[in-house]
């Protein structure tokens, strides 16, 4: 999820205490995949057709939950949890590296993860990591290069932003709030966009048959937020 390359040793990990209290007392694999904000309902893994022998990865993948997931219910031949957080990946190793090898955990910035690995995988996907907070136009080609031809895209980022600000009309990051690891109030970008933003970015990263679906929360509250699901597939 957090973007700086993990040779960068003097950047903060900003993601050092995100979901540690589900990690200490939570240790199960997830029984259900869901894209949306509020994780509670909605569409599943059905959205990724049938993964049986495929070479997935989930960008951004934080605790590895829906990695896990994927690799327990879904038959891939392996799917690969990429996060360049030291705590996140190290928090994904404890709880489900009884899993390799179907599931790998892999400490990697995210775009040159993809960049390394050209043609490498049938199928990426992201809900609310990578794509949320890294830049698109450098994540999207890399994602594009490391799919097989006709390999698909799948990602589920913000509608609009938490309280119902508007999402942005052009590729513009906002800077929301984060802890360094001594608790220090910082900040960290994230991209928040419109529907046809993101439908020119992935036709200019080199996606066709895009589709982007928004899925209202199912109940609606003051941290609740529409998702956008995005699908897309590398041309051939």
């Amino acid at each position: 999820m957090k973007t700086t390359s993990p040779t960068q040793g003097a950047a903060p990990d900003l993601w050092h205490h995100y979901g540690r209290t589900r990690g200490d007392t939570d240790r199960s694999v997830p029984e259900e995949f869901s894209w949306i904000w509020a994780q509670d309902s909605g569409p599943g893994a059905e959205m990724l057709g049938d993964l049986t022998g495929l070479l997935v990865a989930d960008l951004g993948a934080g605790a590895a939950r829906h990695a896990a997931h994927l690799a327990t219910h879904h038959a891939p031949a392996r799917v690969d949890a990429v996060d360049a957080s030291p705590a996140q990946h190290a928090m994904a190793s404890a709880l489900y590296g009884h899993l390799a090898p179907r599931l790998r955990t892999v400490h990697a910035d995210v775009a040159e993860h993809l960049n390394e690995r050209p043609g490498g995988y049938n199928v990426l996907y992201s809900v609310f990591g990578a794509v949320d907070f890294t830049d698109p136009r450098l994540l999207l080609p890399a994602a594009a290069r490391a799919l097989h031809p006709g390999g698909m895209f799948a990602a589920a980022t913000l509608g609009h932003y938490i309280g119902g600000a508007p999402a942005e009309p052009d590729v513009q990051h906002a800077d929301v709030p984060a802890r360094a690891p001594d608790g220090t109030p910082t900040t960290m970008r994230r991209w928040v966009l419109q529907e046809h933003v993101w439908t020119k970015l992935l036709d200019s990263a080199g996606f066709t048959e895009i589709t982007i679906d928004r899925l209202p929360p199912a109940t609606p509250g003051p941290r609740s937020a529409d998702t956008l699901l995005l699908r897309a597939y590398r041309s051939g």
